[in-house]
């Protein structure tokens, strides 16, 4: 269980390395990063696929990772300094030891995407992750847990969150009466929860870093680490793949980590988790939706219900993003 930071704990450091981001900027680069995590989706889903083991698959995607973090590491000094910073901080207890577990979250969400992106369609992965993803960053967002401190459980993020709640529930109406296992729609559901965290935790690790290298490349670390358990007790049971495809694209998965968890670490000081995780949304589904229109994984048409749950995702997006207007002299609270 997850506690509220104390109020000591519960105000982001002070991060004056880098210059204010605009906001119009965070949120479009967020947009950007979200094409990337549904790009990711559907690599990591056809690797999976290819090879018949999507375990093996999330641990090539987050091992290729970890090797170019490690390498840029090795060549940034910046990087190894915000390691011995977050290595103070714990010490010094003003970074608590679950804030750099982040990736335990990222490695569930690629597992999630290597075992079912390429069954259930990236539309419709990504459709499930939204909720998960929504609920999370307003709860992130409530409790202080990213870099943005708190922001207030407002009637307007209740009422998109339940936006994307229902379109999820209409989203996956078709894929019960398909017989799709519940399972498979529930892993990326948990897996999008875990992301909203994920981000939250990863902003302050970088915000006591300094450096969004040290963030991303610590995320790798504990990922891989539960990776690597899952695949070694899956592959005692059932062996290692015999064969693996040759095409180079469905290797970059790694890469594509790289970018958007790094930059989500940079970005979610001024989004705040809640508007980094939908802005993220906005350009994974739209990106979603392209690739299984023009490039799908099976012959089966994409569903009325699946597009009509991502159009209302969507609107989920715009109801909570968008900030109404304070009167003059009120001062805000960051909701």
């Amino acid at each position: 269980m997850i506690h509220a930071p104390s109020a000591e704990t519960a105000v982001a450091p002070t991060d004056t390395s880098h210059r204010h981001i605009p906001m119009w900027l965070a949120v479009g680069s967020a947009v950007l990063f979200g094409t990337m995590n549904a790009l990711q989706s559907r690599v990591n889903g056809e690797l999976g696929h290819r090879i018949g083991d999507g375990f093996m698959a999330a641990v090539i995607s987050f091992g290729s990772g970890l090797v170019i973090l490690s390498v840029a590491l090795l060549l940034w000094p910046a990087g190894r300094r915000g390691l011995a910073r977050v290595r103070d901080a714990l010490t010094m207890r003003s970074l608590s030891w679950w804030h750099i577990l982040g990736g335990t979250a990222g490695g569930l969400y690629v597992l999630a995407q290597s075992l079912t992106a390429a069954i259930l369609g990236v539309a419709l992965f990504t459709v499930a992750v939204v909720a998960g993803q929504t609920v999370s960053g307003m709860l992130m967002d409530r409790f202080g847990v990213g870099p943005g401190g708190r922001h207030k459980l407002t009637a307007q993020r209740l009422i998109g969150a339940c936006i994307a709640l229902a379109a999820v529930g209409l989203a996956v109406s078709g894929q019960f009466a398909a017989g799709v296992p519940f399972w498979l729609m529930l892993m990326p559901l948990i897996a999008g929860f875990g992301q909203g965290w994920q981000q939250a935790v990863n902003g302050r690790v970088k915000v006591v870093a300094e450096s969004a290298l040290t963030a991303t490349f610590l995320n790798f670390v504990f990922g891989m680490i539960v990776l690597l358990v899952a695949f070694v007790i899956h592959a005692a049971f059932v062996g290692l793949p015999q064969q693996f495809p040759t095409e180079p694209w469905l290797y970059i998965g790694g890469i594509l980590g790289c970018i958007f968890i790094s930059g989500s670490a940079i970005v979610v000081r001024t989004t705040g988790v809640l508007v980094l995780g939908l802005s993220m949304v906005a350009g994974q589904l739209v990106c979603a939706l392209a690739l299984d229109l023009f490039a799908p994984t099976s012959a089966a048409p994409i569903s009325a219900t699946t597009i009509g749950g991502t159009a209302l995702a969507l609107v989920a997006v715009v109801v909570v993003a968008l900030r109404r207007r304070r009167p003059t002299g009120v001062s805000g609270d960051g909701s």
